[in-house]
């Protein structure tokens, strides 16, 4: 909790720990902390260097905790001070970059990231720089680029980031597949799902794109494309796939949430396997995925097309849209 201010988790422990007690030697506190004696004093040294901490004037080798609220407010002070002079640097230094950038040479507008570490890193970046929104294009075999479990998604959604991902059909039978997209829908993501994606794609706020360079086995490495024309056209390339997939629902009612469960109505169970079942899963998958019986999941899909009044899954599946359960977004 206190790493923002430059404590590591033995340092905010020995602090801890310290104000606890108000006052301590170094093997009591060590005793306390589980920890060698000479570990608990290197982070009391490293408290008093933050005013943290102090050795006791009236006893030698006794250590006295600084009163937090005074101390911790003005190193909270300080780093305000020191983010508010690196903001104004950033922006400097955008608008400089801006400026050099009105007319970019061809050159600028792509650049070619190799080995997995920086390509990693380059795509972490690319997010957690997002503003707006993230688009992508998920294969059922993303070797680097994981999406779903991704950190830097998280926070980027946390920031209030609108995320839309197009996923491979085989998405869902990865192991955890379904989990982890539940996790995706229940931060608000959209998804939807395809038989085969193109390429793999991410594109941030429509300013900056990803995509492989090399293929399965080869050294990893991407190109990330800057605002361009060929940014225009794989932003149409996520655009075209997106219009075509199918919307993927697990388990949230309808879209944005707004449908109600009801006894003549179906459930969030019932929708979860209609939602797997026009992403293309059979019977039997969707009852593995959903830990149900196979009988379970037909009993629950005739029950579905005894409701709706149809005889055949296709009419069901068009009858879903009809009635919102699993609707397609039409904000494209």
């Amino acid at each position: 909790m206190l790493g923002a201010i430059g404590l590591d988790e033995k340092q905010e422990s020995a602090y801890r720990a310290l104000v606890a007690l108000g006052a301590a030697e170094v093997s009591d506190l060590a005793h306390r902390l589980a920890l060698p004696e000479t570990v608990t004093e290197r982070a009391l040294r490293r408290l008093e260097q933050h005013g943290l901490a102090a050795q006791s004037s009236a006893r030698t080798g006794r250590w006295v905790a600084a009163p937090p609220g005074v101390a911790l407010g003005a190193l909270l002070t300080q780093q305000r001070h020191e983010l508010e002079q690196a903001e104004l640097a950033a922006a400097l230094l955008a608008e400089e970059y801006r400026a050099e950038a009105a007319e970019p040479a061809v050159h600028d507008l792509v650049e070619v990231v190799t080995g997995a570490s920086a390509v990693a890193h380059r795509f972490v970046q690319l997010q957690l720089g997002a503003t707006e929104e993230v688009c992508a294009l998920v294969t059922g075999n993303p070797v680097l680029i994981t999406g779903a479990d991704n950190d830097a998604e998280e926070k980027a959604a946390r920031r209030g980031v609108a995320y839309r991902a197009v996923i491979e059909r085989e998405v869902l039978s990865a192991p955890g597949g379904v989990t982890e997209l539940a996790a995706a829908l229940g931060r608000d993501e959209q998804v939807r799902v395809v038989d085969r994606v193109p390429t793999k794609l991410v594109v941030a706020d429509r300013t900056l794109a990803m995509v492989p360079l090399t293929g399965r086995g080869a050294d990893p490495a991407a190109l990330v494309v800057h605002g361009s024309g060929l940014l225009d056209s794989l932003m149409g390339l996520f655009e075209a796939v997106w219009r075509e997939a199918l919307p993927l629902r697990l388990g949230l009612g309808a879209v944005g949430g707004s449908f109600e469960e009801v006894s003549s109505g179906p459930d969030a169970t019932d929708l979860e396997i209609l939602s797997l079942l026009l992403a293309g899963m059979t019977d039997a998958r969707v009852a593995k995925q959903l830990d149900l019986g196979l009988r379970t999941v037909q009993r629950r899909v005739k029950g579905l097309m005894e409701l709706t009044g149809v005889t055949t899954r296709l009419q069901l599946g068009w009858h879903a849209y009809a009635k919102g359960w699993v609707a397609r977004d039409l904000r494209e």
